[in-house]
């Protein structure tokens, strides 16, 4: 069993690689949808076979993307859709779960007209990956899973607590800033609906027996010194998901695609260099 080899190289292959600040366009740089209430918004690179990316939280589609999405381009329909109150997407209710996030991509697929896709998620597009998995299996054929987690640990919930885009340093605030189509207003609203995540537990508490569930061929990609959440949460999910390869980042932080700079919404990612794979079943 084996993921698309093509996708898994290329996000080894770019470990390394910083991920450029794409600038903020003046209008919605793609296409508006309407769906469970909110008005999303996607953009679009490529045509073959569809390969949905999701970002992670506080950042947008293309931006957590724009390293890779040319690459990934030349083979694939890529489609990147901004979550719920991200970029250019809306969230009237200004409250955000992994499993409402997993309704909207179901919904944006009907849209499409895409009964079943290939997909990767970062973080919180890992976890909504998950979710759309469990709930509806026959939606994904294949997944990566970067930087996710079936439950939030201890502490994971008290490094969000205490996150405010006002104490972000002055690069980060920028990363969330090129996200947040509505100004600054949006990014501290993002913020602190992270930090609810604190206080979350009825949304990440996936068992085993939800993630037996799921169908999809997963490869599960993971920094050994994730801050939020620990290697035995990967380990959980690589014995607990049928179809499941693992790769570790050795001193690889939480998102440890992204090589220098805080390209990430939970944290800054150390230096990542070589990624080792656990035996595959």
């Amino acid at each position: 069993m084996t993921i698309r080899r093509n996708i898994a190289v290329l996000i080894l292959s770019n470990l390394l690689i910083a991920a450029p600040v794409a600038a903020k366009p003046a209008t919605a740089p793609g296409k508006l949808v309407n769906v469970n209430g909110i008005t999303m918004h996607y953009q679009e690179r490529g045509s073959g076979e569809p390969l949905l990316l999701l970002h992670g939280f506080g950042m947008c589609g293309f931006n957590d993307w724009a390293h890779v999405v040319d690459a990934l381009a030349r083979n694939h329909r890529v489609i990147m859709p901004d979550l719920r109150g991200h970029g250019w997407s809306t969230n009237p209710s200004n409250r955000f779960s992994m499993r409402q996030s997993a309704d909207d991509i179901r919904a944006l697929l009907d849209q499409l007209g895409l009964r079943r896709v290939k997909a990767m998620g970062i973080s919180a597009g890992g976890m909504t990956l998950l979710h759309l998995s469990i709930k509806h299996p026959e939606r994904l054929e294949s997944m990566v899973l970067i930087g996710a987690t079936n439950a939030f640990p201890q502490q994971a919930r008290n490094r969000v607590r205490t996150m405010s885009f006002d104490t972000e340093s002055t690069e980060m605030r920028g990363y969330l800033s090129a996200c947040t189509s509505r100004g600054d207003d949006q990014a501290r609203g993002l913020m602190k609906q992270m930090r609810g995540f604190a206080n979350s537990y009825d949304d990440m508490n996936l068992t085993s027996a939800d993630l037996a569930k799921v169908r999809a061929r997963t490869l599960i990609l993971h920094g050994d010194r994730d801050e939020f959440f620990p290697i035995d949460i990967p380990v959980t999910l690589y014995k607990a998901i049928p179809s499941a390869q693992l790769w570790v980042v050795p001193n690889g932080d939480h998102v440890p695609i992204h090589g220098h700079g805080p390209r990430n919404s939970f944290a800054s990612p150390r230096t990542s260099s070589t990624v080792r794979r656990s035996n595959p079943r």
